[in-house]
């Protein structure tokens, strides 16, 4: 893609899973690029080697190397999320599969451009930092912090009408999304 679109809402096209509320664990990583309801619950309960671990946490690029070596991931219809550790359940149907990933390079605002021209992407965000965990709506303006710790959806991006440049993100703590200021 050499000319990106000025404004890109992945929710329009119907790739954007309604929103919900993780709880203590979970991940939101295939759902919206898949444009299916793929679930989080497989990965608590099967992803639990190396730096996953179930609902202590875990890395998007291991959850994505789970995926492929699981040979996919099933819906959330027939893998219901629980937001808790239980036991893995195998035999389960994939729903969705992937044959690989790309990590954007960090702080290149261009690179994330394109990849979320293409589909929605997902990102790590510091999940601490107080401007994120109280924002209530609109663009989201001031510190947004840079210890990454959290994951979420890039959804989107586009221009306000007064210039301010903004990025779509879906957060999985409840039922609202996120507008950030790039």
């Amino acid at each position: 893609m050499d000319a990106l679109p000025a404004t890109v809402d992945w929710r329009t096209k119907g790739a954007v899973t309604p929103i919900k509320n993780q709880g203590q664990c979970g991940m939101q990583i295939l759902d919206n690029a898949h444009f299916k309801t793929v679930f989080d619950q497989e990965l608590v309960d099967c992803d639990v080697h190396g730096e996953d671990q179930g609902c202590e946490g875990g890395l998007m690029d291991d959850a994505f190397k789970f995926i492929i070596k699981n040979g996919g991931l099933t819906t959330e219809s027939s893998y219901p999320y629980t937001a808790a550790d239980g036991k893995c359940k195998s035999g389960s149907t994939s729903a969705v599969t992937i044959k690989g990933y790309e990590d954007v390079p960090a702080n290149n605002e261009a690179a994330l451009m394109k990849a979320v021209a293409n589909q929605p992407v997902s990102v790590a965000v510091d999940g601490g930092d107080m401007t994120f965990q109280f924002y209530s709506g609109g663009v989201m303006t001031g510190s947004c912090g840079t210890d990454l710790d959290h994951g979420i959806a890039a959804i989107g991006y586009g221009t306000t009408s007064d210039g301010t440049k903004y990025w779509l993100m879906k957060n999985s703590w409840g039922t609202t999304g996120v507008r950030m200021v790039t």
